[in-house]
């Protein structure tokens, strides 16, 4: 299956490259989700669409999936935000170098990522919003809220506008809302479902128990997460609506249950609701031989001499002769983002990610919880608590989520910054210089503090691509390796900016009405000013 997979995924590049668009419909058709007759056949219409939903916040499938949500994760996120975030580089460069990982979006891929991000979670949401009106079980409508926005806040942080209040209307035609009347709306859906989870957890009502695969239907745990992804998103709005992000950060920290705080908290996709998960990335790494570790990675874990290194790379091959020598005593090297090398024995040996297939795949966990309310400290103060012993709390929850027993004292005052990443040979070399000279220790100025809550929140992050991705267009932070070979230029992308947002597949403006859509929806840009489908156009929230 690996040799078929593989060549299959090389027809759609080709495919995605030759022709002009993806049909509409498909963009807009989830192929994982389960029929109507099939949930009436199996008596779990209801509990089978929560676990569906599950599946769509960050796309996980079972072996009983073979390879398709595999490669389904391979083109939304893998050549795209996992790598855009510095986390991977790719032991291939498909069609010649024009793609993703060079700056260059490809129509089908970004399609793919609308479909990951958007459609695949719309049709069971729709679903489990009537039978919830029909069989009057509102906490049944509150979690599917909840995993919507978990799925949808990825859409809207990948492309900008999105169809968002008018989304359970029954037309394919359905316009698209502003980013901040998105978030708007999205902070109003979070309080109403945090509410109503309340009232559940705290007469100990479980919640879809069988059918939910994240917390096996643990109300009080749910309303956890919800409050803690109420504040990533309030962050997430920190520069564009100061006011709106201090509320809802202050909502979700005052909540009567909280947000996470502990590892047992944490939201994941691993074993749950009769089911084991595949790791996508491992099969990329082990099977595909094509995702490995990136160079920025390299430079920060190296050089801060970071006792998560070993937690999440392997060292080289023993016949790699490349390798940078780590304070473990192993060997360790990354590919170069955006290289036009294609497949190589080379990169072959360099770096895989030690992640393992039961490895479960994570959407949320404390350690970014407590990076979220170091930065709310550093800028707001007051109940916001000490932002300095917030930031060490989150990098003592990061050592604990990868079993890392090493002393956070001796890490922080160790004085050691990031390393340069050279690797000499005549056809697969790279120069990259180290990115900052950025010490561990919380001090300097407001602006450096920020700087190293947010590389340290990278780092705790991994291998969350698509939220590492998102927070650096947000903040600047942190400075990463810059692309090898930009193929994007006449999309908007640079070098020193990279991609700021995905382009709307073509499809979107084949019609006539989802031509007047789509220019509406381009309207929306710059606080309704107007703005061009280029990946260099900022999106409301990046505007640091």
């Amino acid at each position: 299956m690996k040799t078929v997979n593989r060549y299959t995924l090389m027809a759609i590049c080709a495919m995605a490259l030759t022709t002009s668009s993806c049909d509409f419909e498909e963009v807009n058709t989830n192929q994982f989700e389960m029929t109507e007759e099939e949930g009436t056949r199996d008596d779990f219409a209801v509990g089978g669409l929560i676990t569906a939903l599950e599946k769509t916040v960050i796309p996980v499938g079972t072996q009983a999936d073979d390879t398709g949500v595999i490669n389904q994760y391979q083109i939304a996120f893998n050549l795209s935000a996992d790598s855009w975030s510095g986390y991977f580089g790719q032991n291939n460069s498909w069609s010649g170098g024009n793609n993703n990982t060079s700056y260059f979006l490809v129509d089908g891929w970004v399609a793919e990522t609308y479909k990951c991000t958007y459609t695949n979670a719309l049709n069971a949401w729709k679903k489990l919003k009537k039978a919830s009106e029909d069989n009057n079980t509102p906490e049944v409508f509150a979690l599917a809220q909840v995993l919507k926005i978990s799925a949808w806040h990825k859409a809207l942080e990948s492309f900008g506008p999105i169809p968002y209040t008018h989304a359970a209307d029954a037309s394919m035609n359905i316009p698209f809302d502003s980013e901040k009347d998105v978030y708007t709306a999205m902070f109003k859906d979070l309080t109403e479902a945090i509410e109503v989870l309340t009232e559940k957890a705290e007469n100990g009502v479980s919640i879809m128990k069988n059918y939910d695969a994240v917390y096996a239907g643990d109300a009080a745990k749910w309303v956890r997460y919800a409050n803690s992804l109420m504040l990533r998103l309030a962050m997430r709005v920190r520069f564009a609506d100061n006011e709106m992000a201090q509320k809802y950060a202050t909502q979700a920290l005052n909540q009567t249950y909280g947000v996470m705080t502990d590892q047992k908290d944490e939201a994941k996709m691993g074993t749950g609701a009769g089911l084991v998960f595949r790791n996508n990335i491992q099969w990329l790494a082990d099977q595909y031989n094509e995702t490995r570790m990136g160079t920025s990675m390299v430079s920060y874990l190296v050089g801060y001499e970071d006792p998560r290194l070993s937690a999440y790379f392997q060292p080289v091959d023993e016949s790699c002769t490349y390798g940078i020598e780590a304070f473990d005593g192993e060997k360790y090297q990354g590919v170069p983002l955006g290289h036009t090398k294609g497949q190589n024995s080379t990169y072959e040996n360099f770096s895989k990610p030690n992640i393992t297939a039961s490895t479960p795949t994570y959407w949320l966990r404390a350690s970014e919880v407590y990076f979220l309310r170091a930065e709310a400290a550093l800028v707001w103060g007051g109940e916001f608590g000490d932002a300095e012993s917030l930031y060490e709390q989150g990098i003592q929850m990061s050592f604990d989520e990868n079993g890392i027993k090493s002393s956070v004292d001796s890490y922080m005052y160790s004085g050691k910054t990031p390393i340069a990443d050279v690797v000499s040979h005549w056809r697969y070399g790279f120069n990259n210089p180290a990115p900052c000279e950025t010490t561990v220790e919380f001090d300097g100025s407001q602006e450096d503090k920020l700087e190293k809550i947010m590389i340290q929140k990278w780092i705790a992050l991994y291998p969350n691509g698509q939220e590492a991705w998102t927070e650096w267009r947000r903040t600047g932070y942190p400075v990463l390796h810059k692309v090898s070979t930009n193929r994007g230029s006449s999309q908007g992308a640079t070098v020193e900016g990279g991609i700021r947002r995905m382009i709307y597949p073509v499809s979107f403006y084949q019609t006539q009405d989802g031509k007047e859509i789509y220019d509406n929806a381009l309207k929306l840009f710059n606080n309704g000013n107007g703005g061009q489908d280029r990946s260099d156009t900022h999106l409301w929230w990046d505007c640091k």
